[in-house]
Formats: C-alpha cells, sequence, structure tokens
C-alpha cells in the first residue's frame, strides 16, 4: 500500500493534457499553492509544475554533420569561423565547444575589456540564419582522397545538428566572492578584491533540480524545453554528485546534480542560445532550459513549494580557495537573502549580483506552462532514474 494520499500516474496527467484539463502552474505559483493548501491538497489540484533557468552553461556544444565533398573527405581537423571542432569521428561529423575560442584570440593574455569569440557565438549565429565558414583538413585513404574542403555554410546547409551539451542545470551553485588583493576574472564573471563583491548563478526556487531534489521525476528520457525547442534528457550530467549536505526540504546545500541534454539544433532560437564573452575570461553559451515537473503525489508536492529563503548556498573565495581546491566555509546565504542584493561575509555588507536571469527563467516557466495547456507538450517518462541519494533521512514536512 502507497504512503501516499495522492498517487497520479504519468499516463493519467499526460491523458488530462491531451483532454486540456491539466492544472499547470509554474513553481514560483506553486509556492502560494503549498503555502496555502498543504502539500496533500496541492497535489490533488495541480498536475504540473514548470520550471526555467537562463545562465551560462560552459559544458555545452552540438555535433554537426556537413555536406559531403566530391571526392569524399574524412575530416579530421575543422574550424569554423576560425574556431576549433574536434573531428576525430567519422567522416565528415564534428563536436563544436561552446567554450572554444576562436585561434587568433590572445588566450595566453588578459585582456579585460576584449571581446572573446568562440563555440558559443558560432551557436548562436548558426540558429540565427546567418553564414558562417568552414574549413577542414584530412589524411587521404582509398575511400576519403580528399585532403582538404572550405565552404560556406547556414543551419540548413547541415545534414544534422544536435545540441549535446554533457552539464547543464546545476543544481545549486556556489556564491563566489574574492579575498586576495587582486581583481580576478573567472567564469563566475569579475570579482573584485578584498570581498567587494558577490556573485552567484542559479534561478533559486525555479530552477529544475531544486524543484525535484532527488530527481524523481527527472531522468533519461524527460522531455524539456531546450534553447527554445524540445529537447530530453539523456542522463546524469558530468559531476553528478548528490551526496552532499541539505537542507530541511531537501535541497542540496551546495553544487549537486546535474544534467545532460540533448536536442534538435534546427528547432532552437537565438533568444535561448546566446553567445557569451565572460570579462577577461573566455566564452561560453547562454543556454535557456526548463523541466516540467508532474505532480504524482504530496511528496511532489512538497519539493516543487520550495522558496528561495529555503535554498540555501555556499560562499566560497575563488581569490585563492577555488584554484588551490581549499574549502574554507565563509557562511552560507539563502538565496532569498541574495535576491535582496546584498549579503553579509566576514561581518561586512557585499554587494550581491545574478548572472542567471530571473526574468527570463520565469518567462521559460511560462513558456512551457503555455505549450502544455495548448496541448502541444506531454510529460515524457524517464526509462531509468539517476544516483540519488535516501530522501527520506532530509526531508521534512
Amino acid at each position: 500500500m502507497s504512503k501516499f494520499k495522492v498517487n497520479k500516474s504519468y499516463a493519467e496527467i499526460n491523458a488530462r493534457i491531451k483532454a486540456g484539463e491539466a492544472v499547470v502552474v509554474n513553481a514560483e505559483e506553486m509556492i502560494d499553492i503549498v503555502g496555502k493548501k498543504g502539500p496533500v491538497e496541492a497535489a490533488r489540484k495541480v498536475d504540473v509544475v514548470t520550471t526555467g533557468t537562463f545562465s551560462t552553461m560552459c559544458s555545452s556544444g552540438a555535433f554537426f554533420n556537413f555536406p559531403q565533398t566530391t571526392p569524399t573527405i574524412k575530416a579530421g581537423k575543422v574550424w569554423i569561423n576560425k574556431v576549433p571542432a574536434y573531428g576525430g569521428l567519422a567522416a565528415v561529423d564534428f563536436y563544436l565547444g561552446a567554450t572554444e575560442l576562436a585561434e587568433d584570440d590572445p588566450q595566453n593574455k588578459i585582456y579585460p575589456g576584449e571581446f572573446r569569440y568562440g563555440g558559443g557565438h558560432i551557436i548562436e549565429d548558426l540558429v540565427a540564419g546567418k553564414k558562417v565558414f568552414l574549413e577542414a583538413k584530412a589524411y587521404q585513404t582509398d575511400c576519403y582522397a580528399n585532403r582538404k574542403c572550405k565552404m560556406e555554410l547556414t543551419l540548413a546547409d547541415f545534414g544534422h545538428a544536435l545540441l549535446c551539451n554533457p552539464r547543464n542545470a546545476y543544481q545549486n551553485y556556489n556564491c563566489a566572492v574574492n579575498l586576495s588583493d587582486r581583481t580576478v576574472y573567472t567564469y563566475m564573471g569579475m570579482l573584485k578584491p578584498h570581498c567587494r563583491n558577490a556573485n552567484y548563478c542559479s534561478a533559486g526556487e525555479l530552477s529544475p533540480l531544486l524543484n525535484d531534489p532527488y530527481y524523481r521525476t527527472i531522468g533519461l528520457g524527460t522531455r524539456i524545453f531546450l534553447g527554445g525547442g524540445i529537447g530530453y534528457v539523456t542522463w546524469h550530467g558530468t559531476q553528478h554528485n548528490p551526496d552532499v549536505p541539505r537542507s530541511p526540504k531537501g535541497t542540496p546545500r551546495r553544487p549537486s546534480g546535474t544534467l545532460m541534454v540533448q536536442g534538435d539544433l534546427k528547432q532552437m532560437t537565438p533568444q535561448w542560445l546566446r553567445g557569451v564573452s565572460l570579462q577577461g575570461y573566455g566564452c561560453s553559451l547562454a543556454v535557456g532550459l526548463g523541466v516540467p515537473i508532474p505532480i504524482l503525489d504530496e511528496e511532489m508536492a512538497l519539493f516543487t513549494g520550495v522558496a528561495d529563503a529555503d535554498i540555501i548556498t555556499q560562499v566560497v573565495d575563488y581569490g585563492h580557495d577555488y584554484t588551490n581546491r581549499v574549502h574554507r566555509n565563509y557562511g552560507e546565504v539563502s538565496y532569498a537573502q541574495l535576491r535582496s542584493g546584498e549579503i553579509e561575509v566576514a561581518g561586512r555588507k557585499v554587494p550581491a549580483f545574478p548572472l542567471s536571469s530571473r526574468v527570463k527563467a520565469l518567462e521559460i516557466a511560462e513558456t512551457l506552462k503555455g505549450w502544455i495547456l495548448d496541448r502541444k507538450f506531454e510529460l515524457g517518462q524517464p526509462v531509468a532514474r539517476f544516483p540519488s541519494v535516501d530522501y527520506s533521512r532530509d526531508v521534512e514536512e
């Protein structure tokens, strides 16, 4: 016999979606519903909660298949707009990483004011319909006689283009400060010396994995909003680490779970895939990602009712400790405190700045909500769950 008072299946929720009867709310709205009605009644009322996040996700990139030449070629080295791609695949397949810099970029020097162009910008250019210049070189074989080629291409010219991101949607992340006496330029942005600013990067209560902290509904095969199109969760992401300290509502207090995601790049838009140049650091890709969470029972209602005040993260020194893998504790802060624009570190007030767009995260959650209500999007039931921990030890109602 189930321990839950409310039990729904994916099939039942999808049937309600098809019939236009599903009750769908975004994660921000769910907080108020759970607060007023409690998790049991919220689970009876709500079928799906939509989440969203939009921020720089460095572990991103895309697989491409470009038009074969005459005579044929097996591309060993590939460049697009002078940005190196990985060609160690079959024939005309290659992978372009979001953080790969153009070869003429001053990689070995820091020019804080310089725009850094790379793989993320090429992905944005392609989904925006722009032409790119591809160059490939190869060794010669009997079946692949061509040794080099050059061509101008748009996204439509590629036989296949698959966004394939090994690590996205980090479940919580550090609050970054700099306690050294010099400015440092990091993937968390510019950090001023002597702890004069604090940067953070999460959509908090809207973030997908913070609404399903033990991956009960997000797993292999989950259908998602990805880059403005429909994508899928295809494995747990690299650095996935569920065994971390957690809050009373189950959310991890430090970086934890991650997602590997894939989707057809030709469905996507530059609104939700944006090339990023990080001052003094390099380039990357900002990704829009949203996950619908089925409310199967009151436990999922409780999880999706988590608020910024309940989500805690660590303050980490990127001036020295991060690079040297030292784990000193400079305190914990909630996302409610971070969103206030000011936190306290080592007894002093420090301005806090988001690197993740809360406005865009909410827009993604609302877009996904609209797709479901319009019967254009059904839930994908995972065929395998991801590594997790025993959540019964953590959760308090």
